[in-house]
């Protein structure tokens, strides 16, 4: 297990310049968890003790306004962390993260990854260029909502899915999560969606 733990850590962007014998200590703390489709994995306000690998499945990171409206800040693939800037700073959760369909996850206490950023100085400059890079994600997300209108902020969110091998974009996304990434509503997505398929530009499956 502590080999298999180790060769996920070395695949994230933060770890993947740590030597091999500070992951395999590191592995030794890290807890391994699965969470079912819909199921929360933390809340806004929860402690930020760990970073979280995804190992298999998606997470979304979500804030919730009193009135249950919901943003979708970002959606983490299978090979991704997040909780950097928890971290970081050592402050709790800033978002909700749920997972999207049944996932599998590392773990990674904060000590862990704070011991390895002192140890490496590559991990401690991995961590703020991430910090750094969610920044100006967040910046160009809350431009895109003041200065550009729905369909323009959905085709964005649209292009911006991984391709498969072929070239292709199939977005495994119901219209409600596009609506939740694009701060619409489920009907306003998808008459944009149907404008989008009577121009030839996407097919609706």
């Amino acid at each position: 297990m502590t080999t298999e733990v180790t060769d996920i850590l070395r695949q994230t962007d933060l770890l993947r310049s740590v030597p091999p014998e500070f992951l395999q200590d590191a592995a030794k703390d890290v807890r391994w968890r699965t969470f079912r489709r819909g199921q929360v994995v933390f809340t806004a306000g929860d402690p930020g003790d760990t970073l979280i690998v995804v190992i298999s499945g998606r997470i979304k990171v979500v804030v919730r306004s009193a009135d249950g409206g919901e943003l979708t800040l970002t959606i983490i693939q299978a090979g991704g962390a997040f909780g950097e800037l928890s971290i970081a700073d050592g402050g709790p959760r800033s978002a909700d993260a749920e997972a999207l369909e049944d996932c599998e996850l590392l773990l990674v206490p904060r000590e862990t990854i704070q011991e390895i950023c002192n140890r490496v100085p590559s991990a401690g400059q991995a961590l703020t260029d991430s910090i750094a890079f969610t920044l100006r994600r967040l910046t160009e997300a809350t431009s895109d909502l003041v200065f550009l209108d729905l369909p323009r902020r959905l085709a964005k969110v649209l292009l911006s899915q991984p391709k498969d091998v072929d070239g292709a974009i199939r977005a495994r996304l119901r219209q409600e999560d596009l609506a939740h990434q694009v701060g619409g509503t489920r009907q306003s997505v998808n008459a944009a969606l149907r404008g989008f398929e009577k121009r030839g530009w996407i097919e609706l499956r």
